[in-house]
């Protein structure tokens, strides 16, 4: 089989509850918005969890104390090629939700982008790469949900 002719496989896995309507729509926009950032959509495996459960993988595999939204950990040796997993607090997501006065599902898409992006080389170390990728989010979130 040629290579452009595989489809993109997108999993979703629940260590924490979550409604998460509307999945197939939301494979077929990841593998589009990698595409529109010149690269191919291979595998992505989103897994939605706690917490706790965030903050034991941020400790053990990236050596960090402290809470976040979400960790990529890209599995890919071809740089264009996207084959990662996503895994995103959703306690985090809430909270942030909150703060930003947006809706849970608006925060939790702002969030899966934010980490395809990564994926697609973005960075937010700095302050200027923060607002590029804010830029972008914002311009998929439209995009989205239009």
């Amino acid at each position: 089989m040629e290579m452009g002719k595989i489809k993109p496989m997108v999993s979703f896995a629940f260590e924490a509850r979550l409604q998460l309507k509307g999945r197939r729509k939301l494979k077929t926009f990841l593998a589009l918005l990698c595409q529109k950032e010149n690269h191919r959509l291979h595998s992505l495996s989103i897994v939605f969890c706690s917490d706790d459960f965030l903050l034991e993988m941020n400790q053990f595999y990236l050596k960090h104390d402290y809470l976040t939204d979400i960790i990529s950990f890209s599995l890919s040796e071809i740089s264009a090629i996207v084959e990662g997993e996503l895994y995103i607090s959703i306690d985090r997501v809430r909270e942030n939700a909150k703060t930003f006065e947006v809706s849970v599902n608006h925060e939790l898409h702002r969030v899966i982008f934010h980490g395809v992006l990564h994926f697609c080389g973005y960075d937010d170390k700095k302050k200027s790469q923060k607002l590029i990728m804010r830029k972008k989010e914002d311009f998929y979130l439209k995009k989205y949900f239009g």
